[in-house]
């Protein structure tokens, strides 16, 4: 019992393995570190902007100057909040090349701005989003693959042996399916991690959205 307890441990499934199996469990492990690496990124990013976004949601439904939105501190901001209203704050004093143009236009003018800034935010805060996405995606897949190898070179092996005994088939089997587990256990949280994120960011998108139609009223009330 102990010896066969020791066989399936999971260092000895991975010592044991064949060398492709091993070399998708490596990745699969590179992989899943890498994500977790992400998520924990993410997760600090979005929550700071979500914050800052939230307040400066609030400010703009009780603002009723520029200055009061802004506020006396914009470099505090969160980087992508601070980008969308500097970038109206920069349209606004911008003469335009002293062409005249009507309060709409202008309105126009700053929000158009702002947006530019916002989907620019949008990119940078989506980024390597796609990994994630692709890992959920692969992972399992992967780890099928080695599986799959895995299980082909074990039947080689009993077959060599001529032995098809529990005792010599369990090891190399359960180091075949350990692949597809690993594969599950990166795939999972890059999925939930992924979902997650994509909705945080679109409602941050959302506020945004609401936050340029005000600040557009009352940076070009500020003259």
């Amino acid at each position: 019992m102990n010896d066969g307890a020791v066989s399936l441990s999971v260092i000895s499934l991975f010592l044991n393995a064949d060398p492709v199996v091993k070399l998708v469990m490596l990745l699969l492990l590179a992989a899943s570190i890498w994500s977790w690496a992400v998520i924990v990124e993410k997760l600090i990013d979005l929550g700071a902007v979500g914050r800052v976004a939230r307040g400066y949601e609030q400010r703009a439904a009780e603002a009723r100057t520029a200055a009061e939105l802004i506020g006396p501190n914009i470099a505090a901001a969160a980087p992508p909040v601070r980008a969308i209203l500097s970038a109206g704050l920069d349209e606004r004093a911008d003469p335009h090349d002293g062409i005249p143009e009507t309060t709409n236009e202008r309105r126009d003018r700053i929000e158009r701005a702002m947006r530019l800034a916002l989907n620019g935010e949008l990119r940078r805060l989506e980024n390597r989003l796609p990994f994630l996405a692709s890992l959920g995606s692969a992972a399992p897949f992967i780890g099928l693959f080695g599986t799959v190898w895995g299980i082909m070179h074990s039947f080689a092996a009993i077959a060599a042996a001529n032995n098809t005994s529990l005792a010599v088939v369990a090891p190399g089997i359960a180091e075949s399916l350990f692949a597809t587990a690993m594969g599950l256990a990166a795939a999972i949280p890059a999925v939930i991690a992924y979902n997650k994120f994509i909705v945080d960011i679109g409602r941050f998108a959302g506020r945004m959205q609401g936050l340029i139609g005000r600040s557009g009223a009352l940076l070009c009330r500020a003259g």
